[in-house]
């Protein structure tokens, strides 16, 4: 058995190996929302947070380009309203808004015969076009991090595109091998997906990111 872990854990999961996330609020009540955007500064977004929410763009459970706290404040109490019961305990998440013209995935998924595997592919709206992946075995280093970009057939995104800087090599090298240590560390790790990890002034940015355990997951902190 296996169990999906909240966007806010899933990063709380992740981050102490290296994904480089946006400076994010867990909000439990519209009011701490209204802090939190006026502590991180318009614009924001804000999105329902759980263990058993995984679809929250079908679900309409994420409110984009809130320009003032106060509009931080009242998306947050739709997306509480919109909460089911199913749904469990919920928070919201307040981060940065942030917007960007190119958007790759990266993950990790256990193949039943070889083991934890590491992706990078093209993301956004031509993922599914493009079909744009690779995958390597864990462990990978640095040179498999670098055969991993390079192997990617949309180099052209990757380059000076639309007036942005080339995707920072080095800092997307450092995604892959915080994934492959993070699946080396968690033997108890069934998938991450990091969709999309947006590239923000050259540099990769995990927006969002969603993990899946098994029942029994050791603790990142010790790491």
């Amino acid at each position: 058995m296996s169990r999906t872990l909240s966007e806010a854990a899933s990063k709380e999961l992740l981050r102490p190996f290296g994904v480089p996330f946006l400076a994010e609020h867990v909000a439990r009540t519209p009011g701490e929302a209204f802090d939190a955007a006026t502590a991180l500064g318009a614009p924001v977004v804000a999105k329902l947070c759980g263990d058993a929410i995984a679809h929250k763009t079908e679900r309409g459970l994420v409110r984009l380009g809130l320009e003032s706290p106060k509009a931080a404040r009242s998306a947050a109490a739709e997306l509480f309203a919109a909460a089911r019961p199913e749904d469990g305990e919920v928070s919201v998440l307040v981060a940065p808004m942030v917007r960007a013209t190119r958007e790759l995935i990266a993950g990790v998924s256990v193949d039943a015969q070889f083991g934890p595997t590491v992706l990078l592919g093209v993301g956004g709206v031509l993922a599914e076009a493009v079909a744009d992946a690779v995958v390597r075995l864990v462990p990978v280093d640095a040179v498999d991090a670098s055969e991993m970009i390079d192997d990617l057939a949309s180099q052209a995104l990757l380059g000076s595109f639309r007036g942005e800087p080339p995707v920072d090599r080095e800092a997307l090298i450092a995604v892959i091998l915080a994934l492959s240590i993070a699946a080396e560390a968690e033997p108890a790790l069934v998938s991450i997906d990091l969709n999309p990890l947006m590239i923000v002034d050259g540099r990769p940015v995990a927006v969002d990111a969603l993990v899946e355990v098994a029942d029994a997951l050791p603790s990142a902190r010790s790491h």
